[in-house]
């Protein structure tokens, strides 16, 4: 398959098909991860902030005395405490912090005045950021460096409920983003190495997927390369003797005669050929299109019983005019007391071992024997033709049931055979739910073995 370029350029483009299909779906994949892992880290964020600023705004407001005053023991909650414009602010040394968010080196605090007036701020406070007040609720602020932050702005009252100012808390944002750099360069490095491994195992599906395309290719090939080398030369036998007719000046009746009787035995060579290729199509349509089998058929339409003995005796007695004729012995031998009867067309089972037998005939030599067994077992009827002809080497027994093909070409085309007999046999067989198979040894003859359901 790999040296059939029109084979190796559909297995490529199947291969690109399904590396940029699937390309396509990890991308749309990994983005929908990365939106879905920021929103959920934004939204954890926003919780956090609401959080710390709910806390701390409740611990505030009841120790909060005059608008616009910070008392000392505010010192307590807010580590780092930064009063603006005052260097001599004191503060004192808790033992525990109410809240250790705070001590995390991206939070921040500032507070406002009511007028927007900054008056301290609390924890890791960026010195680049504006100290302008916003007083809207949720802020994402860039300072001068380009660093980004977020806060949260809130309304600060005093413990008597008077308006104190306002009270913000902050954090960078800075390790967000490094986590989400992160996750791109993950995204990054992970779909190119996960295209890698999909082109890779496409090319090796497309492979599979295609090679039995490719035997059927094959087969079809070597199908239409037989048929026409059989169909060549009876038509070349008939095109030639119609030539030597006409280069004859003058032709008698016994001439004629000859000349037709060599036209009408390649004739019905080509109609036995034809006839034998058209079976063999109508079967392989039906099977391939999913149709019942002949048996399935004739137990719905019309239930038609074919006795196996009756069969192989009435065969045995037709063709023994042919056994004696090559000057082979063909006898019978039925082990069963019982009718064998099996569900089928009486017709098609009478030409399957017809040909077994034939062929039999065919290759055996002359004062060899050809014997016909009928047998059951396991609710099988069993059907065996054997022989004491020349048998048939294993590396054409695997071939023997193919179209076409044949183990001594010059005896068949001597006796007349077109290698059909037996894969038209295996097709019935199959046709009929039942099975043929063949085991010989070379100088020892054949046996081969048929099987159909009672």
């Amino acid at each position: 398959m790999n040296q059939n370029k029109l084979f190796n350029r559909t297995r490529s483009h199947l291969a690109i098909s399904y590396a940029a299909v699937m390309g396509l779906i990890l991308s749309l994949l990994g983005f929908g991860v990365y939106k879905a892992i920021a929103h959920a880290h934004w939204v954890a964020i926003d919780r956090e902030l609401a959080s710390v600023a709910g806390t701390l705004h409740d611990s505030l407001e009841i120790k909060l005395q005059q608008p616009g005053k910070l008392e000392p023991i505010v010192n307590e909650l807010l580590p780092n405490l930064r009063v603006t414009g005052v260097n001599g602010w004191k503060k004192s040394q808790p033992n525990r912090h109410i809240l250790t968010a705070l001590d995390q080196s991206y939070y921040y605090i500032r507070l406002f005045d009511y007028s927007g007036n900054l008056i301290a701020t609390a924890g890791t406070y960026p010195a680049t950021l504006p100290p302008t007040f916003n007083p809207q609720y949720w802020q994402t602020i860039t300072d001068i460096k380009g660093n980004i932050y977020h806060q949260i702005s809130v309304a600060l009252h005093t413990k008597t409920q008077e308006d104190w100012g306002y009270f913000q808390v902050g954090r960078s944002l800075q390790d967000f983003h490094n986590y989400l750099n992160t996750v791109k360069l993950i995204l990054k490095l992970g779909l190119p190495t996960a295209l890698i491994s999909i082109a890779f195992s496409s090319w090796l599906l497309a492979g599979l997927a295609m090679k039995p395309i490719y035997a059927s290719y094959r087969q079809i090939q070597q199908f239409t390369a037989d048929a026409a080398h059989e169909l060549r030369t009876p038509l070349a036998a008939s095109q030639a003797t119609v030539e030597s007719a006409l280069l004859m000046p003058q032709l008698d009746e016994k001439e004629a005669r000859e000349i037709l009787r060599t036209i009408d035995r390649q004739n019905r060579r080509l109609t036995q050929l034809v006839t034998d290729l058209l079976l063999l199509a109508r079967m392989d349509s039906q099977t391939n299109d999913g149709a019942k089998s002949v048996s399935e058929a004739l137990e719905e339409d019309r239930p038609q019983l074919c006795c196996l003995n009756d069969l192989v005796s009435d065969l045995v007695e037709e063709l023994a005019v042919v056994a004696r004729s090559s000057e082979v012995a063909l006898i019978s031998e039925i082990r069963v007391q019982q009718q064998l009867k099996v569900v089928g067309d009486a017709d098609q089972l009478y030409r399957l071992v017809t040909n077994l037998i034939v062929n039999a005939i065919q290759y055996t030599p002359a004062g060899g024997k050809v014997t016909a067994i009928l047998d059951c077992s396991h609710q099988e009827a069993i059907i065996q033709v054997q022989d004491t002809g020349f048998g048939i080497a294993e590396a054409d027994l695997a071939r023997i049931f193919d179209r076409f093909y044949r183990v001594n070409s010059d005896r068949s085309r001597h006796t007349g055979g077109s290698g059909l007999g037996l894969a038209i046999a295996q097709t019935i067989a199959r046709a009929h739910r039942g099975s043929l198979s063949a085991r010989s040894q070379v100088g020892f003859g054949s046996t081969f073995l048929l099987r159909l359901p009672l």
